[in-house]
């Protein structure tokens, strides 16, 4: 799941060029949801391997139509795939790593949502200003990078337009998505909050859309390391781990 705190920012620190890039506060929070990210995709694929069906509405097993299924094998022989192999089983200790990593992320990201609402952080370092909610905005963004010109002087200490965006769909929505379709697979919660499973569409809607959550929380991972490989690895690494940024980029 998830590196939304790699876009965390300390408010200060874009103020004062002198000041930490990322607070340690913020570089805590973010190798802690870096490492149980990594708990969460190795997990979750295990899991998925267990049944690679997918459905929709309540009910959905190995004996209903799918709404679609992933072409993998599965670590389960009851689950039809058309592979003549059943793959080893490990569900068993996947899905625990899954559950102690997920709460590790609730965790860590409620104490970032209360660090970030208590700093301002989101309105000041995240919020896109006012002249750049624009299509105009975009469209020079994603230009810009098209034809790989020159950064911005500041690109080193704030975000542009699309990195604020990218960032806030992460914190505001995908991660609060992902978490209550997690929480909808959950028997105990199904019958303690009936109302938040049955608007999803069901306990098999409520994991179908996990799963596309989950993909494109994976693709906003892999987009978001291509671009620190891309403008500067080695100090923006740097700047995540002691907070420093080299004197040539502040």
């Amino acid at each position: 799941m998830s590196c939304y705190a790699s876009g965390m920012l300390d408010a200060a620190s874009l103020g004062n060029p002198g000041s930490p890039r990322h607070s340690a506060f913020v570089r805590v929070t973010h190798w802690i949801t870096v490492l149980s990210f990594a708990a969460l995709l190795v997990s979750g694929v295990e899991i998925l391997i267990s049944h690679p069906r997918f459905y929709w509405g309540e009910t959905g097993n190995a004996l209903t139509p799918p709404l679609f299924r992933i072409p993998i094998p599965a670590s389960r022989g009851t689950v039809p795939t058309g592979y003549g192999y059943v793959l080893p089983d490990q569900n068993g200790w996947s899905r625990y790593l899954h559950f102690q990593s997920a709460w590790a992320v609730v965790l860590t990201g409620l104490g970032y949502l209360l660090y970030g609402l208590w700093t301002r952080h989101f309105r000041k370092n995240l919020l896109p200003a006012a002249e750049d909610r624009s299509l105009r905005a975009y469209v020079d963004i994603i230009a810009m990078h098209l034809r790989r010109g020159p950064a911005a002087e500041d690109d080193g200490r704030s975000y542009n337009v699309l990195q604020r965006t990218a960032y806030l769909s992460v914190i505001f929505v995908l991660f609060p998505l992902v978490i209550w379709t997690g929480l909808a697979m959950s028997p105990a919660f199904n019958s303690a909050v009936p109302a938040t499973v049955n608007l999803l569409g069901g306990r098999q809607s409520a994991r179908t859309l996990h799963f596309f959550v989950s993909v494109l929380l994976l693709t906003f991972l892999l987009v978001h390391v291509a671009m620190v490989a891309l403008t500067g690895f080695r100090s923006r690494m740097g700047a995540m781990i002691t907070g420093s940024v080299p004197k040539e980029q502040a």
